[in-house]
């Protein structure tokens, strides 16, 4: 019995630069997966999603699209700007309508987000609780939401933030567990409850 010949892979990972990825670098390289983002200058790629991932991100994008005034839209997992070594995806973003300039926009600049919401993931959790929403608060986004679950049910729990103009961090502002209602950044009224999110 005879052992298979190996073969070499045709493919390589890319191999960073010194000081780090660029934005650029972000949309020019070659056959980076779909959904990656940018984190300090490193190229961070996105495991498979989990159904209450995706499901959240339908609930959420239906309830602030049923809301929304004509000045903003309502995206799912684009990449916004920040600066030069940092351009995340953020789950559901609003952004101001402007800023859509056309169907073939890849990216949205920090400027133009008023709410950035991030659904927590097994692999993502350190970044969506502490490195994302620290940098989304310096870039001055105004508004971030943290979605996760809770308990043995897995019933979702959405955290409300706003920026402090004077510390430029986030301030919590709620916590809602059924029924997601506030008033920034614009009248959001959203069934967050189990049954819900199980008739998706």
């Amino acid at each position: 019995m005879t052992a298979e010949p190996t073969t070499a892979h045709s493919s390589r990972w890319p191999v960073p630069p010194q000081d780090g990825y660029t934005v650029d670098d972000l949309f020019t390289l070659p056959d980076l997966p779909p959904h990656t983002e940018l984190i300090d200058g490193s190229l961070v790629f996105v495991s498979p999603q989990r159904d209450f991932h995706s499901t959240m991100i339908d609930l959420l994008m239906t309830g602030l699209r049923s809301t929304a005034p004509p000045e903003v839209r309502v995206r799912r997992e684009m990449t916004v700007v920040l600066d030069r070594r940092n351009a995340p995806e953020p789950d559901v973003s609003v952004v101001r309508t402007e800023a859509i300039t056309g169907l073939d926009v890849t990216r949205y600049q920090a400027a133009d987000v008023l709410l950035a919401v991030e659904v927590v993931s097994p692999d993502s959790e350190a970044r969506d609780r502490e490195a994302k929403p620290h940098k989304y608060a310096t870039a001055g986004i105004p508004h971030f939401w943290l979605v996760e679950t809770t308990g043995t049910d897995q019933h979702p729990v959405v955290r409300v933030y706003e920026l402090d103009p004077v510390t430029k961090a986030y301030a919590l502002t709620g916590i809602h567990h059924d029924r997601l209602k506030t008033g920034v950044p614009f009248p959001v009224d959203v069934d967050i409850s189990a049954e819900a999110l199980a008739a998706l």
